[in-house]
Parts: structure tokens; C-alpha cells; sequence
């Protein structure tokens, strides 16, 4: 089949019927309370959400009448930074705005997860970074026949993912699935209330902008999945890799990727994060570096855990984290190092912790 073929062929699209997604029940008083009660959970400490609890009920009413007259309009967002590893820029909207966010996530999550592939592991419920570690482990298995023969992985990292959403192209996706046209108007505002350049960008740290990115790369995870045919394939957000015994095979595939990618959803692979190895030599993905017959956690993951632990020590004695809050600290970072090979690290946390207590 020639590549222009491949690229068009709508086999690998979204399918299956539209829904009735009632935009009154969107904003209902009932769906605004139940995504506020979601939206709260460890969130009641933070003072603009406090602040919004001490009038809840008056709140989620403006906010309702707000809808049902149609005159909500986005706020502006507040913008900060963190690191994750790299530096991030979080654009946080107001909390009215994010119980809203909360409640259209409510709504729609259903009728799309139910069309996403298997494997794919971004913001999705069962989900998350070490169920999609293990079925990578899985793939490299079969692919080798349990390490016995040479196989190969591909691993692609999509460009600056979240600033090149195109609005136009992820509206026409949501308008696949969704009739209501109320509905649609109020997905159009929020997706228009933030740009990087005219027309593209979602913002971080909206919970809205977690399901528009699934839905806009299942395109790319039904095009690989049904047209392509690929089989040992996983994603997790903009992250994705390809296994196969034919490092030829993947060379192909990448080529029609990045096609893919440029003609229907004006997206790129970041050139300077695409690889193909041997599976033996280790797979670097989701946070582990996956190894013939064990992991590891990748080593700046190491320093930034060694460093996060020290400082948690260092409040803890100073009297600005409480005991429970520095071992909830400690018990979720020992829960991840069980995920891996990690007797040495483990034991250098331990003695880091002892030598600064003391």
C-alpha cells in the first residue's frame, strides 16, 4: 500500500455511533456537587478551594445559573512553574472554573475511554505508569521469545504535544461523539480560553485537557492499531514505543508516523527523541529503564528521589511537615522503589535518612 493511501485510509479513525450527552445534565446541580466532591479530595487545605467550601452551596449555584443563562465565560488563568523533571509551565484556572472542568470531564471521560485502545496508559482509569511499564515487559518477552532471540523497540516522544493540540482539528473529534450543541459550545470556550499561537495549545493542569489529548492521539493509536497493523505497540500521553523482531519493519513504521502525524493531526516528533534499539540493551520509559528480566529506576530519578527525601527529613525536623505527612512522603517513595531492582538505593535512602535525623 503507498504511503498517501496509508495516511488516508479512514479504517483507522474513530468510529462507532454519536452520543446524546445532554448539556443540562452537564451542568446540573447534581453533576456541579459530585465534581466538586472529586475535584476537593486533597485539595480542602489550599486556601482559594477553602475559600470556595465556606460558601459551597451559594457557589455552585452562581456557577449553575451562570451556565444556564449563558453567560459563563473562562477566567484568566494563573500561571506558575514546576519542576516534573524538567521546568513546566501550569496554567491553573479559578475553582469555579475547575469544578466545571471537573464535571464536563465527568461527562464525557465514559463515552470516549470506551473507544481508546488497550494500551493506552495517560490519565485513564486501571491505568498509569506501572501497568504500562509491566506490558511493556510483557511485549519485550514475546518479542524475543523470552529474551532467547534479537528484537527492537521504537520509542517516540511527540513535540511540544499539549502547544500543538490544534483546536479546530480536536473539536471536529469531539464532534464525532457528541450531539448536543449546547455541549459543544461549551467544550468550543474552553478549549478556545487558552492559545500558545492562534488556534493550538492546551493548558497543563487543567483535567479537561488530560481527556482532549487521549482523544486527540487515539487518531494516531487507531491509525497504528487497525491500518498499519502493529501489534506490540503502548502509549502513555506523548510517549510512545513500537516493539517488533524487524528492525526494518520499524523504520517503515516510523516513516509513517511522522506522515501520519503532519497530515492529519499537525503534530512532530521530536527529532531528537526518536530511537530504535535492541531490546536488551534496556528501554528507557515511563519513569524505569526496562532490562532482560528486571528494571530499574532511571538515574536522574534516583538523584531527584534522594534529594526529595533528604528535604522532607530536613522539614520534618524543622517542625514544617508533620510526622504523618513525612511518612505518608516516605511510604509512597519505598512503594515505587518496589517496582524495581532497587536494594542498593533503598539501603542509601535508609542511611541518608538516619544520618540527617541524627
Amino acid at each position: 500500500m503507498e504511503q498517501s493511501e496509508l495516511v488516508n485510509n479512514r479504517q483507522g479513525l474513530v468510529g462507532g455511533g454519536r452520543h446524546r450527552i445532554d448539556f443540562d445534565n452537564v451542568i446540573s446541580l447534581e453533576n456541579l456537587l459530585s465534581a466538586w466532591r472529586a475535584f476537593a479530595k486533597g485539595k480542602r487545605s489550599k486556601k482559594d478551594v477553602s475559600a470556595f467550601e465556606l460558601n459551597l452551596e451559594d457557589n455552585i449555584f452562581a456557577l449553575h445559573q451562570k451556565l444556564v443563562s449563558g453567560v459563563w465565560r473562562p477566567e484568566p488563568y494563573t500561571v506558575f512553574f514546576v519542576q516534573d523533571p524538567k521546568l513546566r509551565r501550569i496554567h491553573k484556572a479559578s475553582v469555579f472554573d475547575r469544578v466545571l472542568y471537573q464535571a464536563v470531564y465527568q461527562a464525557i471521560y465514559p463515552i470516549f475511554d470506551r473507544g481508546f485502545i488497550h494500551d493506552s496508559y495517560a490519565s485513564r482509569n486501571l491505568k498509569g505508569t506501572h501497568r504500562g511499564v509491566k506490558r511493556f515487559e510483557v511485549f519485550a518477552r514475546k518479542v524475543t521469545q523470552n529474551y532467547r532471540r534479537n528484537g527492537f523497540v521504537l520509542k517516540c516522544d511527540i513535540r511540544k504535544f499539549f502547544d500543538s493540540i490544534d483546536h479546530k482539528i480536536l473539536l471536529r473529534l469531539l464532534g464525532q461523539k457528541i450531539i448536543d450543541s449546547h455541549l459543544l459550545d461549551l467544550l468550543e470556550m474552553i478549549i478556545r480560553s487558552f492559545n500558545t499561537i492562534s488556534g493550538k495549545g492546551l493548558p497543563l493542569g487543567n483535567v479537561t485537557s488530560q481527556v482532549f489529548a487521549n482523544i486527540y492521539l487515539n487518531e494516531l493509536d487507531q491509525y497504528l492499531k487497525h491500518t498499519l497493523k502493529v501489534r506490540y505497540y503502548i502509549r502513555y500521553c506523548d510517549d510512545f514505543v513500537i516493539l517488533s523482531d524487524d528492525n526494518d519493519r520499524l523504520k517503515e513504521i516510523y516513516r509513517y508516523i511522522d506522515i501520519f502525524l503532519d497530515c492529519r493531526l499537525k503534530l512532530s516528533l521530536h527529532p531528537n527523541k526518536v530511537t530504535i534499539k535492541k531490546i536488551s540493551q534496556g528501554t528507557d520509559f515511563l519513569g524505569y529503564v526496562s532490562l532482560p528480566y528486571h528494571r530499574v529506576l532511571r538515574t536522574n530519578t534516583k538523584h531527584r528521589m534522594l534529594l526529595k527525601i533528604e528535604n522532607s527529613c530536613r522539614y520534618f525536623i524543622a517542625g514544617a511537615l508533620s510526622k504523618e505527612s513525612w511518612q505518608s512522603c516516605l511510604a509512597s517513595y519505598f512503594g515505587m522503589l518496589g517496582h524495581s531492582k532497587s536494594f542498593r538505593l533503598r539501603n542509601a535512602i535508609i542511611r541518608s535518612i538516619h544520618d540527617i535525623i541524627q
